[in-house]
């Protein structure tokens, strides 16, 4: 049995004519046809509905043909495509026949053809009718295609912020020959949209849009880190430029110094402003994990492990450049491991005690 589906996406004739749908039978189906025509005669889903009807008669004379009006929703997508699914199982459920039932889908269009899927999840499709005014043939596909892209996010972000961004470069540059920055602003929308494809290009969108989320996170939960980390930051720009300051004085001393008196001088210079940068971290992460009630007593061994690393670098780099001797140079060594190996049993010990169940 061949069933003809006439569909109509948007509920033009639910809506202009107020007759129930599915409309089903060659007659109901001509009639509906006319009450559209009556109602709107521009509405291309009139057309529609008499191809469907003119299917029926050519092929009824070959097979049993029954023709059938299903619609959506006036609001289309998800629930218009719901709306005909469920029209359609009500007529194959209406259906007096034993024989396979296949079905030939006549629409006005792409937009309706969007549901083709659902149908066919249903009855075997044997054919697609589109029927279009012929003076306007692509018509209605050219706009549903637009409309679609300008609705879809991810197509509208990758296609009109470029060109927004190129429509924009002359205005601006006539702006900036007015005030005399002729080749500024040029250069500036360039950057911009050379910044953007890359951004696009290399899909970095979800990296950023994580790490906005995880600052804005920091920021709304008051963590101490987020002025710690800044704070170090600092230090740790201080430390490097002090770093090369003084290896800027130890070429001045020797003109032509080795690869290891060259790192012994940036080091030098910056270990004391790394450490104070790693101490000031340690301690904003150690203040939030007690805010947080996540602390343990373990993790004070961050800041002493920051101690005896600075101690024990800067007593190296100390020594290669010549300042201090072999024998202060053990002693330094030794203090720094001593230190670490203390404050870790430490406390271990007193985590232990606090918590027996653990220890």
């Amino acid at each position: 049995m061949l069933l003809v589906l006439c569909v109509d996406l948007d509920d033009d004739l639910g809506r202009k004519t107020g007759l129930d749908t599915p409309v089903v039978g060659r007659d109901a189906v001509e009639d509906a046809a006319v009450s559209l025509a009556t109602a709107d005669p521009e509405d291309s889903d009139v057309n529609v509905l008499f191809e469907g009807v003119h299917l029926h008669d050519r092929l009824d004379a070959d097979e049993r043909v029954e023709v059938a009006a299903v619609t959506g929703v006036e609001s289309g997508g998800v629930a218009a495509n719901r709306e005909v699914g469920r029209e359609v199982d009500e007529i194959l459920a209406g259906l007096q026949t034993s024989d396979p039932v296949r079905a030939i889908v006549v629409t006005d269009g792409a937009q309706d053809e969007s549901v083709v899927p659902v149908i066919r999840s249903r009855v075997t499709i044997d054919g697609v009718r589109r029927v279009v005014v012929r003076q306007a043939q692509d018509l209605e596909s050219m706009y549903y295609t637009i409309k679609q892209v300008l609705n879809d996010p991810e197509t509208r972000g990758t296609l009109l912020v470029p060109l927004g961004v190129l429509l924009l470069i002359y205005p601006l540059t006539v702006l900036a020959n007015a005030v005399g920055l002729p080749g500024t602003v040029l250069g500036l929308a360039s950057a911009v949209l050379g910044l953007y494809v890359l951004f696009r290009g290399l899909g970095l969108e979800d990296a950023v849009d994580s790490a906005v989320d995880r600052a804005r996170n920091v920021l709304y939960t008051g963590r101490v880190t987020i002025i710690t980390y800044v704070v170090a930051a600092a230090l740790l720009a201080i430390g490097g430029m002090q770093g090369v300051t003084h290896l800027q004085t130890v070429r001045d001393a020797a003109p032509d110094p080795d690869a290891a008196t060259i790192v012994a001088a940036l080091l030098f210079g910056a270990v004391r402003w790394f450490a104070a940068a790693g101490l000031t971290s340690s301690l904003g992460q150690i203040t939030d994990e007690y805010l947080a009630g996540r602390f343990k007593w373990r993790y004070l061994n961050a800041p002493f492990y920051v101690l005896a690393i600075t101690a024990v670098l800067h007593a190296l780099s100390a020594y290669v450049l010549g300042y201090v001797t072999l024998p202060l140079l053990a002693l330094v060594l030794t203090a720094g491991t001593i230190l670490s190996v203390v404050s870790t049993l430490a406390f271990a010990v007193v985590e232990s005690r606090r918590n027996p169940a653990q220890g």
